[in-house]
């Protein structure tokens, strides 16, 4: 499904176009405002928009993802604006609609279903705007580019630190919980790729016992929350429970408070937050799967501003659409799985800050966790 896959250093390296930052206009958080006058260079260069999901499902997007691209764009000195549907698909389009009237010449969209993001896709494309899928694939949706992570290796990560957990608490056949992404999300269609391929072998062999298996509308945490108490309730001998991010993985966890069961049930996660690593700290969540945000929004911000400016940027890779059966052109970097002893990893990259990791309790389990 997937070739030319590349290492974080090597993607960034194949996207290092050589570009110059430019005078001129920059933008805000939610609109391009003006600047200085333009100068002749950035005269030439279009104007950039992105259009992140929600800041519900993940604090990432928000917290990581706009605060990375502003820094690129600015940068370069490229116009642009930066939205967020807030996970309303009505807001999602009407998003793009302005944003392809206000004369964005690439446009990158985080979409929220694949449905939704085809019709953005569609739109731009008959205006001749460049487009570029990120994170998310958008399914028949004919992105020119998709910059994301090995979403599959994601979710072997996820499998594999759940069978590491299991086997250090010496776990006798377990009975496993899945509890999925948004069955919108094709990146969870390939996370749970990769954590069956893990799983499967161990249900066929006997190994473990394939428990409720349940996805998680939207990923929605209070859904979650929701669905795992029901799959508690109905097994409540659940031994092990594999949550696709740290929202859901959470959402497990204070159910799991609430029997008296949370650090002895190990519990994944995805996307390194502060709540998922103190989760980490504090016993209560197995691993989490750490993608360094940094390197994939400055890959997309490389290939938005060639686009923006009139080049045709390679991007050394691809992905099949399993809908069109077309492969597109894609930069897919590698995860990482983070345990207890590689917290301080995810610090020392700049992902997370010390002082909003190691707060009250958690400053003791820090620096029993090398976090310096």
């Amino acid at each position: 499904m997937r070739k030319g896959i590349l290492s974080i250093a090597a993607a960034t390296a194949a996207l290092s176009l050589g570009l110059t930052a430019c005078g001129g206009d920059s933008g805000d958080t939610t609109a391009a405002q003006g600047g200085d006058a333009p100068s002749a260079s950035t005269a030439t260069t279009g104007k950039i928009g992105v259009i992140l999901p929600d800041s519900k499902s993940s604090a990432r997007w928000e917290t990581a993802d706009r605060k990375y691209l502003e820094e690129a764009f600015k940068a370069a000195g490229v116009a642009y604006e930066i939205q967020n549907a807030q996970g309303d698909k009505n807001a999602f389009q009407t998003i793009a609609d302005q944003m392809i009237t206000n004369n964005v010449t690439v446009l990158a969209i985080v979409n929220l279903d694949s449905g939704t993001g085809k019709a953005v896709l569609d739109k731009a494309k008959s205006q001749g705007v460049a487009t570029i899928d990120y994170d998310r694939l958008t399914l028949g949706g004919n992105a020119d580019y998709y910059v994301s992570f090995d979403n599959t290796a994601v979710g072997k990560l996820q499998g594999e630190g759940l069978v590491q957990c299991l086997t250090e608490k010496k776990a006798d056949k377990p009975i496993i919980a899945e509890l999925n992404g948004s069955p919108t999300d094709n990146n969870a269609t390939l996370f749970k790729e990769g954590y069956d391929g893990v799983l499967k072998p161990k249900y066929d062999a006997g190994d473990y016992v394939k428990g409720p298996d349940q996805s998680v509308p939207d990923w929605d945490n209070t859904q979650a929350g929701t669905i795992f108490e029901q799959m508690l309730t109905s097994t409540p001998k659940i031994a092990g429970v594999l949550a696709a991010n740290d929202g859901l993985g959470n959402a497990a966890i204070s159910v799991l408070k609430k029997n008296k069961l949370n650090g002895k049930v190990p519990v994944t996660g995805q996307d390194a937050t502060v709540q998922g690593l103190q989760n980490i700290l504090a016993g209560d969540q197995c691993m989490t799967v750490y993608k360094a945000v940094k390197q994939e929004a400055d890959a997309t911000a490389q290939l938005a501003i060639a686009l923006a400016q009139g080049q045709k940027p390679a991007a050394n890779g691809s992905v099949k659409d399993t809908e069109t059966g077309k492969d597109v052109a894609a930069v897919l970097l590698t995860p990482k799985a983070i345990f207890f002893d590689s917290v301080k990893d995810v610090v020392a990259d700049g992902y997370v800050s010390k002082d909003e990791l190691c707060t009250g309790d958690f400053a003791a389990k820090c620096t029993e966790a090398g976090i310096s």
